[in-house]
């Protein structure tokens, strides 16, 4: 009777370490900070995203759901410029145009990881790294010379994730956002062609890279995950 009731005692206490080692990897936010590149297209660029581009930089924090679903909030600041020289179609005025603006740029999105995202026991096919996409809403607000304007944004776009360390992650992530306004360039109607809210012809764009650090451990009782 001892044998197998030692056996029970044993299977029993390498299931308990199995579960803490795997929750043990799993942490519910992290936070960090952003920096790359940030472009523009409307009314003085129709072309090319990144023909003047503009310095981006700011911040995120994540709520990490599972290994394949997280939310997240951004926090990024970029200066876009403009110039009418730069586009060859003709505006009803023969003077150039030019403009500079600097934008703060709020979102919230989730993001779906291809894979199983993060470090844990082999059962759980957990990978270092996985590509995914994200979608969400924004806001954004602008301010230059003569004019300040705010516009709600909708941001859409992919990245990858690459986990460092256990709590350590790198990502490269690029987005575009439709903007509904002219908040970025201040300009409408050039052409004498009036747009609508829906039909705004603005977009802006992040190519950005992120230091994420993750923080506060899921409750680490057996079978069970916050």
């Amino acid at each position: 009777m001892r044998r197998p009731l030692l056996h029970i005692i044993v299977v029993v206490l390498a299931a308990i370490c199995a579960c803490q080692a795997a929750i043990a990897q799993e942490y519910r936010f992290d936070v960090g900070p952003a920096i790359g590149m940030a472009g523009y297209l409307g009314d003085l660029n129709e072309s090319n995203l990144f023909k003047h581009p503009g310095i981006a930089g700011g911040g995120i924090f994540r709520y990490v759901h599972n290994s394949r679903w997280a939310f997240k909030g951004n926090l990024l600041y970029t200066r876009l410029s403009g110039d009418s020289r730069d586009v060859q179609n003709k505006f009803l005025t023969v003077e150039p145009i030019k403009f500079t603006s600097n934008v703060v740029d709020v979102s919230a999105s989730v993001e779906f990881n291809f894979l199983h995202f993060g470090i844990g026991p082999r059962y759980k096919n957990y990978k270092r790294i996985s590509p995914y996409m994200t979608l969400g809403v924004g806001l954004i607000t602008s301010f230059g010379k003569g004019f300040h304007g705010v516009a709600f944004t909708l941001p859409m776009g992919v990245g990858l994730k690459y986990k460092l360390k256990e709590r350590l992650n790198l990502g490269f992530e690029f987005t575009m956002r439709k903007d509904f306004g002219d908040a970025i360039d201040g300009l409408t109607d050039l052409r004498g062609i009036k747009h609508g809210f829906a039909k705004n012809t603005d977009w802006h764009a992040f190519a950005v890279f992120t230091l994420t650090y993750e923080f506060s451990k899921r409750c680490v009782k057996c079978h069970y995950v916050e």
